[in-house]
């Protein structure tokens, strides 16, 4: 117990809880657009790993960090878009098209990878974004020193979350959202395009999506690796309804999830983790995330349209 409290106390523990939880933040609130204006994008998980090798690929090929982030952004919004035309016009599964799309990005980035990259054995290095340390920040009580080792795209992901959850609660655009996943005939009588809301929305929540998964290669690592992504894109969907589809509390749980994951890494280095197989420190985060997910999603109130097709003039 001692040496718990002793982890929880470091400074260290709770600026690697920030950076595990800045992809999922990323993420969760991409998941958390589309599902918001009725759709439900399956596909995260693949557009995350496609983020990831387009944003560091663009860096290694000279286009810049910020423009490696853009470059993420953008093929994440391609695969949206792809998805959106699918779902929304089309009205085809939603389960069924975003398991595609996982899978074709997944391969579009294996594919794309070997061809440019045939005789590579292990992974280009880039350099990725350095700590941001504002003025005066190591200077203040316990939280400087945990803040002032994280990258611009970590200050990004949380000023993105403060943002959607502007937009969603307090402007015409986040109304008109809202209402294109409870009540998309109410939208169409305000005369406004129900398809368009959705499809603007699954192309800018997939390009969130892409740029968590940029974030592991251009700040977290500094190369790619296939399996980097490891099912956080599954989490973050899991974190969409433990926030019950607000924001604020989606960030809460990705950061509840961070520090499980950080928890276990570092009892895996105690006497605790001696004792006991380092697979039950492994699965334990996603142990407790499924426990804290059952307990408050049975409070949830589900957008009413989420999943329900929609075709002009129907009631």
């Amino acid at each position: 117990m001692a040496e718990i409290l002793d982890i929880l106390a470091s400074a260290t523990f709770w600026a690697a809880v920030i950076r595990i939880a800045t992809p999922l933040v990323l993420a969760t609130l991409g998941e958390l657009v589309c599902e918001r204006a009725g759709v439900l994008n399956l596909g995260i998980e693949g557009i995350m790993v496609a983020g990831a090798f387009a944003g560091w690929f663009a860096v290694w090929s000279g286009a810049g960090l910020w423009g490696g982030v853009a470059t993420a952004f953008a093929t994440g919004m391609a695969f949206g878009l792809l998805h959106a035309l699918l779902v929304v016009p089309l009205g085809l599964s939603q389960h069924v098209v975003g398991l595609g799309v996982t899978l074709l990005a997944t391969a579009a980035a294996s594919y794309t990878y070997r061809l440019a990259l045939p005789q590579v054995t292990s992974p280009p290095r880039i350099a990725p974004f350095e700590p941001l340390a504002l003025p005066g920040l190591a200077d203040l009580p316990l939280i400087g020193p945990v803040l002032m080792v994280q990258t611009p795209l970590t200050w990004a992901a949380f000023a993105t979350a403060a943002a959607v959850a502007l937009v969603l609660a307090r402007t015409p655009l986040g109304l008109a959202l809202r209402a294109a996943g409870e009540n998309p005939a109410a939208v169409e009588a305000q005369g406004l395009s129900v398809t368009g809301l959705r499809i603007g929305a699954v192309m800018a929540g997939s390009g969130l999506m892409a740029v968590g998964g940029a974030f592991l290669t251009l700040s977290a690592f500094n190369a790619f690796f296939f399996e980097m992504v490891n099912g956080r894109g599954w989490i973050a969907i899991a974190l969409v309804v433990f926030g019950a589809w607000a924001p604020g509390r989606a960030v809460l749980g990705a950061l509840l999830f961070a520090a499980f994951d950080a928890l276990q890494i570092r009892l895996q280095q105690t006497a605790l983790g001696a004792a006991l197989p380092y697979q039950i420190f492994l699965m334990a985060p996603f142990l407790l995330s499924i426990l804290a997910l059952v307990v408050m999603s049975r409070r949830a109130a589900v957008p009413a349209a989420l999943m329900v097709p929609y075709r002009r003039g129907e009631r």
